[in-house]
């Protein structure tokens, strides 16, 4: 006769580890890292190329303006992509234009042709986000907070890694960075053939139109100007003062990646913590206040080298928390499919990533280093102006997606764009299986007949 200190009942409702995923949650995580590890390689070699190509400020930062341009762009066609061949095969393809235009920008005979290298790369990078994204959100255990904390993780980790090893990698000249990110992205497409499972794909092919559609939903289109806002800040940090500060490939990795470890660390560790206590919408305009005036100080002291470096580190600690924060609301507060949301969030913040860039080489040429940094400033302003006004939509939103108890079961993995399953209890779990095994036997009759 069984015993009422069995501790069976307690142990089957434990929350399972984030620790504890399917190996196409870290295939997708580790091509995630060197993906964004991508991004930060390209910082410090920007005065090598910017000297050798005999290019200007506004020239050189075509590189993440082509790059990030192209990437909102193709974004809209990321989900009509994936819902007919597939989120393994989008992934794939994605990987390949990566690995294929990484390898070509090393070998660039003059500044446009490196552009239009870039600009390819973009495409390649707009299919591997987004649907990254999705499949990690779809096959993570744990929820979406979980799979938002894994792919924030990588997001850190990468680009916390990227300027260093691009530093190094730069010294022995510009064009080693853009080998390391092709062969780098070469074992991440290996580990996604051989570990992300061949799923079924779904039957809804979604319209080019989705994405567009899907900034009806205001949530959606609030947090994605939010967003917008913020990576124009962003960008301005990453691309622009690398040029001001006129430190080799070594010193210039040194930096970013001081900033990189306070973007991972604070978008990992910190930023769930502060949501428990404060609220989401309470530690997103206190980050934003913060970056704003971390960036004031960087307008301000723009010629004083020491101030910079100490202000563009600190500005990781905002980062790290708007990441994470921003990017877990948007998959929680939107109506549509992940693919969907993914899309349409990143489509609208990389066009204020892509033009941040060339806009601060501009300005910052024809008018005066410091104007960039206070173009930021008002841009960061904006989006807390932004989050005051509709704040209120947005926490209430969020509540109702936690309050639904959402997870997304390791099922909807693979080539299936992700898509939620609704569990009311955890113990439910055994009867949706019971169920989708009944649905699949009664689908199966017809071929016996």
């Amino acid at each position: 006769m069984p015993t009422s200190t069995s501790p069976a009942p307690a142990d089957a409702h434990a929350k399972p580890s984030i620790l504890h995923q399917p190996k196409a949650v870290w295939a997708v995580a580790f091509a995630c890292v060197i993906s964004f590890m991508g991004i930060g390689f390209v910082d410090p070699i920007l005065p090598a190329i910017g000297e050798q190509m005999h290019a200007s400020h506004a020239e050189v930062e075509l590189l993440f303006t082509s790059y990030l341009l192209v990437t909102a762009v193709a974004m809209l066609g990321t989900g009509w992509v994936s819902s007919r061949i597939g989120g393994k095969r989008t992934l794939i393809l994605g990987l390949v234009i990566i690995v294929a235009f990484a390898a070509l920008a090393s070998l660039s005979p003059s500044i446009g042709a490196m552009v239009g290298f870039r600009a390819g790369w973009g495409l390649g990078n707009a299919l591997f986000i987004a649907t990254s994204l999705a499949v990690i959100v779809g096959s993570a255990t744990g929820g979406v907070p979980g799979a938002i904390a894994i792919y924030e993780a990588a997001m850190g980790i990468g680009i916390a890694v990227g300027p260093l090893l691009g530093g190094i990698l730069g010294s022995a000249g510009w064009q080693w960075p853009f080998l390391g990110v092709s062969v780098l992205m070469l074992v991440g497409l290996v580990g996604t053939i051989l570990f992300v499972p061949n799923a079924p794909t779904t039957a809804r092919r979604l319209p080019l139109s989705a994405p567009i559609k899907a900034l009806r939903h205001r949530g959606l289109l609030i947090l994605s100007l939010v967003a917008l806002l913020y990576n124009w800040a962003f960008f301005t940090v990453l691309a622009y003062a690398p040029l001001i500060l006129g430190f080799d490939a070594i010193a210039l990795g040194m930096v970013f990646f001081g900033w990189g470890l306070l973007v991972a660390l604070f978008a990992v560790v910190v930023a769930p913590r502060l949501e428990r206590r404060f609220g989401l919408v309470p530690v997103l305009i206190g980050a934003f206040v913060l970056m704003a005036l971390d960036l004031a100080a960087m307008a301000i002291f723009t010629d004083v080298g020491a101030v910079l470096v100490a202000t563009i580190i600190v500005s990781g600690i905002c980062s790290g928390l708007n990441n994470t924060l921003v990017t877990q609301a948007v998959m929680q507060v939107a109506p549509v499919e992940r693919p969907v949301a993914s899309a349409s969030y990143s489509f609208v913040r990389f066009f204020g990533g892509g033009l941040a860039p060339f806009v601060a080489g501009v300005v910052g040429t024809a008018v005066s280093i410091h104007v960039p940094f206070w173009i930021a400033v008002v841009a960061i302003a904006g989006a807390v102006v932004l989050l005051v006004a509709s704040g209120h939509r947005i926490s209430d939103a969020v509540a109702a997606a936690e309050a639904a108890d959402e997870q997304v079961l390791p099922t909807a993995a693979g080539d299936a764009p992700a898509e939620p399953v609704v569990l009311v209890d955890d113990a439910l779990d055994e009867d949706a299986s019971a169920i989708r095994a009944a649905e699949r036997q009664q689908d199966q009759q017809p071929a016996h007949r």
